[in-house]
């Protein structure tokens, strides 16, 4: 089978950050640090598979963490309709990253069970582990599942010919990562597995975070799936934008060509 283009698709940022908020122990820890929110788009020919939803503007008021765009309006360029994706893998229950479930109403949802047993049992008894997730949206995912729209995985799965999810946890129980075929080589999406480059190729965890060891057991298993270091595409760093080719929007990247200049960190 041929191999997929991947693409990320920038939706908003927060720039009011520290590097105390992005890395345990840091040395510079008042240091800005800023952040940006993406989905994104597997393609291969008609094909479409959405990797996370982002979140809307009534879940950017509640928070005060305003997007630039709505998600659906973010792949405009991409000629995608909303209605259109069936498929949506969702990395894990955030709300940053299942905060537009509902915009895309026709989608199966492809999940961890981890990750759902996580979002509604007793750990959400505490505020601290609850503070990512919004019940709303755990809600829209458990509606999908009563229509029959939802397909869960135990650790390793395929999806798609070239498309495979690997549960690493860590950042929150149920969280996976998705490994694409592309033409540079097997790409890995990591979503929160590694927030930014230097999580993972500094083995600095990132202070949300549920269980410490399998974040940090999850770098390695970032590096083993990947063809190579730089296919590891970290969930909210900006530097993504520098290191690829623009796709057909100045918020949209083309990750699957390889990075246009050499990562260093």
């Amino acid at each position: 089978m041929s191999d997929w283009e991947v693409f990320s698709v920038k939706y908003a940022d927060r720039n009011a950050r520290t590097r105390a908020d992005s890395f345990i122990f840091d040395d510079n820890h008042d240091a800005p640090h800023a952040m940006d929110y993406f989905i994104w788009v597997l393609r291969r020919g008609a094909e479409i598979i959405l990797v996370d939803t982002g979140y809307d503007t009534a879940e950017a008021t509640s928070r005060n963490r305003p997007i630039r765009m709505d998600p659906r309006d973010a792949l405009i360029p991409m000629g995608i309709r909303a209605e259109d994706v069936t498929h949506v893998i969702v990395t894990h229950l955030h709300y940053d990253h299942a905060g537009g479930l509902h915009l895309f109403p026709n989608a199966t949802l492809h999940l961890q069970t981890a990750e759902m047993n996580f979002a509604t049992g007793p750990c959400m008894c505490h505020d601290t582990l609850r503070m990512p997730f919004t019940a709303d949206h755990i809600c829209t995912a458990i509606k999908r599942l009563y229509s029959g729209k939802v397909v869960f995985y135990d650790g390793d799965a395929q999806i798609r010919d070239g498309v495979t999810v690997h549960c690493i946890g860590g950042h929150s129980r149920g969280l996976q990562c998705v490994r694409v075929r592309t033409k540079s080589g097997w790409l890995v999406l990591a979503s929160d597995a590694s927030h930014y480059y230097e999580n993972v190729f500094a083995r600095k965890p990132f202070p949300i975070v549920v269980d410490l060891q399998n974040m940090l057991d999850g770098f390695d298993m970032l590096e083993r799936l990947a063809s190579k270091r730089e296919l590891i595409i970290p969930g909210h760093d900006p530097l993504v934008r520098d290191y690829f080719e623009t796709g057909p929007a100045d918020h949209i990247h083309r990750l699957h060509l390889g990075p246009v200049k050499e990562i260093e960190l």
